[in-house]
């Protein structure tokens, strides 16, 4: 079973997604999915967070992740940004979330709505990226 943060998570992915192709607007995107059947199962109040939030630091995470790829930014799914631009915000704002968690929902995700190896790609990076932004937490659970 789905928990609530999940379908948060899936719900922001979504709007990502929107956003990336469409260029439509955070306020927009969340009212049109806030109609979605199962949107009431998710944590509105954290989907909000999270899409809000990925949006406006997507150049910030960007530039903090291109270093971290072995090819561009831009030759990534749309879907793979998405989870990299959501995942960056958890880590940098979300100090609650244990970053295994974070990586873990982001596979998730990646396994629900990416290519086949995906997900595969996404855990690379997302190690890499924990390291450089939660480090005394990801140095705390190798140590």
């Amino acid at each position: 079973m789905k928990s609530n943060r999940r379908r948060s998570r899936e719900f922001a992915l979504q709007g990502l997604y929107q956003w990336q192709l469409a260029g439509t607007d955070p306020v927009t995107i969340a009212a049109q999915l806030g109609e979605a059947e199962d949107f009431g199962k998710s944590d509105a109040d954290y989907f909000t967070k999270l899409l809000d939030g990925a949006i406006a630091g997507a150049a910030e995470m960007e530039q903090l992740v291109t270093p971290l790829l072995d090819r561009a930014y831009k030759s990534l799914s749309p879907v793979e940004r998405g989870i990299l631009l959501l995942a960056g915000y958890e880590f940098r704002h979300c100090p609650e979330v244990p970053y295994r968690v974070v990586i873990n929902e982001a596979i998730e995700l990646a396994k629900a709505f990416g290519g086949t190896d995906g997900h595969k790609y996404v855990n690379g990076v997302l190690d890499k990226m924990a390291a450089q932004l939660r480090a005394p937490e990801v140095q705390a659970a190798r140590g």
